[in-house]
């Protein structure tokens, strides 16, 4: 029986360990050279690669103009976010969506300038995830990246040696999850591509087999945000082949692990083939959902509720809604206040999302888009379903209670998160038909039981007894046209591959139609939508708004949508 690798140990574990490794190995110059041209396996952003040409860079929601990217960390004040993500060289997926020798130029240009500055372990990018990146990066866009005069590939070759020998040694620094695994591959993929470091390679793959235990029995991870359950597999599938192709056996937990999250992330996919957006999460690159499925090979879907989201789907249509606290401890900051909203896609059309992680376009956006005015569902004016705490972690958050089976293609559930501050719960039923022409939907707000209702009193007597104002949001893509009619109990709406669908309320609240925006990191800015809003008063015991969404006409199936995808066709 083989012997367990030993793992690092790290003397210094901090940031200090970091750099004085980084120094360390920049006196060294590994003898090596790429012996392995590995694929791309990044999809970049064509609009952005071409933003970058311009010299227009926009980074974890900073934006910053200029032709040498080293240069803009000084115009940026030095901002950590933005460092990080200059560091990772993630924008060189950008630039190889683009293509062309001017891509090329740019990249090679990019790179040689990196190690000039910092390829003998200066500046901020010595931290295991960022030399991962890094490496990964460097590794899948070779062609984009080599020099052309000999001796300067050979320079780049050795830098990426010390990326490989770095992470062997701190590789245990990156904080668990996605992180670590993200390390692990990068060292795997870094010791069998590069000459003489195949040694590197088998310890990574035992130890990716053992970071694997962040992930449940059920496949799901602690921050419940499914793009990020969708790096971790694609991460855990490169890993995978590149010990494959070296002739090593992946362990058995690392399998396992893949096994476990496929199922799981096919639940999270709408019927367009995006993940739901939620925790921070976006429907992730098109395309890149269905490979890692594919090259998983698990065909099974998880049961619901599957990492805490429900899905409905039936026809063309598919419902994800999330019915769990949101997640807490370190991935309490990134969390979103979204409890019961959820979202409702027709064949290749999203209908109604939620705004999205802003994220991408700076603090002000990434705030707002965690807020429950954000996300399709009820919310209590002015006071979102969980609160921020210190350091803008969500420390109130709800309870939720999933009620008795309302069938195969329903859902009751229900929570808690204003029964401390205003003695209210929360309940939501959600049913859609057979066909998936119509979903029918009941909300409820009011006290659930005595104690609630002298709390709900109190909270009444601060507005004079005027009620509690709430408001029942559907954010629609910004795809979606809506026209709302002169009597105010109908909207209109129209998808752009030619589907039309109809909303309509019991006449209990005020309907109107508001401004709204769609959050898409993938994107160069926020996309301006609009929102349904149905807003009323709970003032006497309870307040319950029913309505329903149903196709307006009978399309027929086998009439395809082959209208072009607005990203896709600016790509």
């Amino acid at each position: 029986m083989a012997r367990a690798p030993r793992r690092p140990r790290l003397l210094l574990p901090g940031p200090a360990g970091n750099r004085l490794r980084a120094r360390l190995l920049g006196l060294t110059s590994p003898r090596t050279r790429l012996i392995a041209d590995p694929e791309p396996q990044f999809i970049g952003s064509a609009p952005r690669g071409r933003q970058i040409l311009e010299g227009r860079y926009q980074l974890a929601g900073i934006y910053a103009e200029g032709n040498d990217p080293w240069a803009l960390e000084r115009a940026t004040g030095g901002n950590p976010a933005f460092q990080e993500a200059l560091h990772g060289f993630l924008w060189l997926d950008d630039l190889a969506a683009v293509g062309g020798p001017a891509a090329k130029r740019l990249a090679t240009a990019s790179t040689t300038g990196w190690l000039r500055r910092f390829g003998r372990g200066a500046g901020p990018g010595w931290v295991p995830q960022l030399v991962a990146r890094r490496l990964l990066r460097w590794l899948c866009h070779w062609e984009l990246i080599a020099p052309e005069r000999e001796a300067d590939a050979a320079r780049l070759a050795r830098v990426m040696g010390r990326h490989a020998l770095f992470l062997s040694h701190r590789w245990p620094a990156a904080p668990p999850g996605l992180a670590r695994i993200e390390a692990l591959t990068a060292l795997a993929y870094g010791g069998l591509a590069l000459e003489g470091l195949s040694d590197l390679a088998a310890p990574a793959g035992a130890f990716v087999a053992q970071a694997c235990a962040v992930i449940g029995d059920d496949g799901a991870v602690p921050s419940r945000n499914p793009e990020e359950l969708l790096d971790i597999l694609h991460h855990l599938l490169l890993a995978a082949s590149a010990l494959t192709e070296a002739g090593m056996e992946p362990a058995e937990a690392h399998l396992s692990a893949i096994a476990r999250i496929a199922p799981l992330l096919r639940s999270l996919r709408h019927a367009d083939g995006g993940l739901a957006r939620f925790h921070g999460g976006g429907r992730g690159a098109t395309g890149r959902l269905d490979h890692a499925l594919a090259a998983a090979g698990v065909r099974d879907r998880a049961p619901n509720p599957a990492m805490g989201y429900h899905r409905l789907a039936a026809g063309r249509s598919t419902l994800i809604a999330d019915v769990a606290p949101p997640p807490q401890g370190v991935h309490a900051t990134r969390a979103h206040a979204s409890t019961l909203a959820f979202e409702l896609t027709v064949a290749r059309r999203p209908l109604i999302v939620n705004v999205g992680s802003g994220l991408a376009f700076g603090g002000d956006w990434r705030r707002a888009g965690r807020a429950t005015p954000s996300h399709s569902t009820l919310g209590l004016d002015g006071v979102s379903s969980s609160r921020l705490g210190a350091g803008e972690a969500l420390a109130e958050t709800p309870r939720v209670f999933l009620h008795a089976d309302a069938g195969p293609l329903g859902l009751s559930a229900s929570h808690d998160g204003w029964r401390q501050s205003h003695g209210l719960l929360h309940s939501r039923q959600l049913i859609l038909s057979r066909d998936g022409r119509a979903l029918e939907g009941e909300d409820w707000l009011g006290p659930g039981s005595e104690a609630d209702s002298a709390t709900f009193r109190q909270a009444l007597q601060a507005t004079d007894r005027q009620g509690l104002r709430f408001s029942l949001r559907f954010h629609l893509h910004p795809d979606v046209e809506a026209d709302l009619d002169a009597g105010g109990l109908e909207v209109a709406l129209a998808l752009r591959g030619g589907d039309r669908w109809t909303f309509r309320h019991d006449g209990t609240a005020v309907m109107a139609i508001q401004p709204s925006v769609y959050l898409d990191g993938r994107r160069l800015a926020p996309r301006p939508t609009r929102q349904i809003v149905l807003s009323a008063t709970v003032a006497d015991h309870e307040s319950r708004i029913v309505w329903t969404l149903a196709e307006a006409q009978d399309r027929p199936r086998h009439i395809r949508d082959l209208e072009t995808d607005e990203l896709l066709a600016d790509a």
